[in-house]
């Protein structure tokens, strides 16, 4: 039983960054249910990409035409009995529905009532269309990701709409439903992918304001512009990836790699960063990534291997600590972080819209 049991979500059916928040939810004990929008495909296909979608995991489905208002009604019945809702609609798609927060809230006045979006509620952009991509460029962040040459590289999808966005709104579910419990009253959680993904960039915005950081690619220490903080390419034509900040680890990468002792007196001579990542270059292409590994992991270097989707639920380290677990067919993520006594479970594979209409109406209309 994960530290959410006994906590009761409704689910507003949306794609990633939703479903995200969704899982962690219900990862963590909480008991989810999904509103579904009505669907006839019953195909094996579809049942499978179903069963195998990671993001729908550990939760029970109902489908509920929500332009239908004894639909509608059978929603708000199950937001009397939860403790929170989830939703990732457009600003404003609730409320026509007949579903806002004012209505929700009316029948339920302990309601943590979790909206999440792209811009937010309001502002000039609220109602614009976005993905991912679009949100992060926004707050800086997209900018400083990326090489002199490529430009701005999208780190896939995951700061906007997986860090800044589904893993905030769960936070920020969890901190209302914490605060219900004394006030005896319920809220509306706005959260914001161009918020979080600001908020995810502070630590670049504190080193902006002090002069360490300036907006030119490659030139700083976290962006690739450091010789000791990046990826490299090995003879195999697979990756390493070095974070050796401190010079304590410096002069083991400085040791490891057969490097002279008196390079580390120049270790944040930026003047020098080029010729020197230059230099590595050429000595990590000397050996296979193997071979790499066999000299540098588990020291103090800040060293790992690069490693594939494929490769990375089979890496030792991974397998000791059961990042990566098989359940119900295929391998996925575990559960995180860990409890050490309300641990996370992983229940069920993803469901099949309105697969379980008449248990959800039982356990929780009775």
């Amino acid at each position: 039983m994960g530290p959410l049991a006994g906590i009761k979500i409704v689910e507003f059916t949306g794609i990633g960054p939703g479903p995200f928040c969704g899982m962690i939810l219900a990862d963590m004990g909480a008991d989810v249910v999904r509103i579904d929008r009505p669907n006839s495909n019953d195909s094996e296909d579809y049942v499978a990409g179903m069963r195998s979608d990671i993001l729908a995991r550990g939760r029970r489905s109902i489908s509920l035409d929500l332009k239908n208002p004894d639909d509608v009604e059978t929603a708000l019945k199950l937001v009397e009995q939860a403790d929170g809702i989830i939703e990732g609609y457009r600003p404003g798609i609730m409320e026509k529905l007949g579903l806002g927060p004012d209505v929700c809230m009316a029948r339920n006045e302990k309601l943590v009532f979790g909206r999440m979006t792209g811009w937010g509620q309001d502002g000039p952009m609220a109602m614009a269309a976005g993905h991912d991509i679009n949100y992060i460029a926004l707050t800086g962040t997209l900018h400083a990701i990326g090489t002199t040459d490529s430009g701005p590289v999208p780190p896939l999808n995951l700061v906007g709409d997986f860090g800044g966005g589904g893993m905030l709104l769960a936070l920020g579910v969890v901190a209302a439903l914490l605060e219900a419990k004394t006030s005896g009253k319920g809220q509306v959680v706005d959260a914001a992918m161009t918020d979080g993904a600001s908020m995810l960039m502070g630590m670049m915005y504190t080193m902006f304001n002090r002069g360490v950081w300036n907006d030119e690619r490659q030139t700083n220490m976290l962006d690739g512009g450091a010789p000791f903080y990046g990826c490299y390419e090995c003879s195999d034509g697979k990756h390493i990836a070095l974070g050796s900040i401190e010079p304590q680890f410096y002069a083991l990468l400085l040791h490891h790699a057969g490097i002279e002792e008196e390079e580390r007196a120049h270790q944040h001579d930026r003047s020098r960063w080029p010729d020197f990542k230059e230099r590595l270059i050429s000595i990590f292409k000397t050996k296979t990534r193997d071979e790499w590994c066999d000299i540098m992991e588990t020291t103090d270097v800040c060293f790992a291997p690069v490693l594939s989707l494929e490769e990375a639920p089979k890496h030792a380290h991974n397998v000791a600590r059961e990042t990566f677990v098989e359940r119900h067919g295929f391998v996925q993520p575990a559960p995180a972080p860990r409890f050490s006594r309300t641990e996370s479970e992983l229940t069920t594979a993803g469901s099949v819209p309105d697969e379980h209409r008449d248990e959800i109406l039982a356990d929780w209309l009775g």
